[in-house]
């Protein structure tokens, strides 16, 4: 077993402790899902960097237009530990996400520490986002 399916063991664990619930998403990624909310974060592991990300909504490209651009871009924002990207998602659609990272030294505490507050970041994070962009993107 390599270091990073290690990792991806621990990760996925700490999160089930944590009561999330856990399913791999392929070779390095998992999916998590904070249970009272709903929200899922996927959580890719790249060497010692893990990659956290959230769909906050997908919508059609001609939604996305320079005010919401800019509101997603603006330094005062109120997405603090977060930051916006805009994937393809086929069928003329944008998703919207949010994401965050962390880089792992050695899965201590520190680590774990780490993953917890980042997800947790996510997941403020994404109200913050619902009010900033929500009503736009409609």
């Amino acid at each position: 077993m390599t270091a990073s399916a290690t990792y991806l063991d621990r990760i996925s664990s700490l999160l089930a402790e944590k009561g999330y619930e856990v399913t791999p998403a392929g070779a390095q990624t998992l999916r998590s899902r904070e249970v009272t909310s709903g929200v899922a974060v996927q959580a890719v592991l790249e060497g010692d960097i893990l990659y956290l990300s959230l769909v906050c909504t997908t919508v059609p490209s001609s939604a996305i237009k320079a005010d919401v651009m800019h509101k997603m871009l603006a330094a005062d924002n109120g997405i603090s530990t977060s930051y916006f990207q805009l994937y393809e998602a086929g069928g003329g659609n944008v998703a919207v996400t949010l994401n965050n990272f962390c880089k792992l030294q050695d899965m201590g505490a520190d680590d774990e520490d780490d993953i917890l507050s980042c997800v947790h970041f996510l997941l403020v994070d994404v109200m913050a986002a619902r009010n900033l962009i929500g009503s736009h993107l409609q």
